[in-house]
């Protein structure tokens, strides 16, 4: 069975929502390509982040079961919630006072081995499909019989009337 694990840091100094935009850059990337990620991002709060990974990384190699091998682990969910918020007053004009929030964030970052990929035998009786050349356009296909399509119809355009079929025809044939 693959082995997970997680790690979370509490009451960190960053909203949830701003969090979450960093969090969503990494989700399901291999650990190696999410810290690159999180290395070169330039939100702050990507430093905390990295700082959650690496000790998911480290809780996952010491777990039992573990194969050994940290580029097969991979950021299986990582999500932050809301933390408490702290309530500050600002000082306003004519003696008023507005409320300030700080808030804080949980975040947790779960790492996840991904199972050892298993070969599929293949059957050699099976010929490989010809391909076609690169650039070529594919073969059109026969026009689907009995539905009243004909070739002015596919085009779109409006049936021409024939002199025999308009009012100009009965009245020359009239006189």
């Amino acid at each position: 069975m693959a082995v997970q694990a997680h790690a979370t840091a509490r009451y960190i100094r960053t909203s949830a929502q701003k969090a979450g935009l960093v969090m969503n850059l990494i989700r399901g990337r291999d650990v190696n390509a999410a810290l690159a990620t999180l290395q070169f991002a330039r939100k702050s709060v990507a430093r905390d982040i990295e700082k959650v990974l690496r000790s998911a990384i480290a809780n996952a190699s010491q777990k039992d079961g573990f194969g050994g091998d940290v580029e097969r682990l991979y950021v299986n969910a990582c999500y932050a919630n809301q933390g408490p918020s702290q309530k500050r007053i600002r000082p306003a004009p004519m003696g008023r006072a507005f409320r300030v929030l700080k808030r804080t964030a949980h975040l947790t970052v779960q790492v996840t081995e991904r199972p050892t990929p298993v070969a599929a035998p293949v059957s050699p009786a099976t010929p490989d499909a010809p391909k076609r050349p690169r650039g070529a356009k594919p073969k059109p296909k026969a026009a689907a019989k009995g539905r009243g399509k004909t070739a002015a119809g596919k085009s779109g355009g409006a049936k021409k009337k024939t002199a025999a079929k308009s009012g100009r025809a009965k009245k020359a044939a009239k006189a």
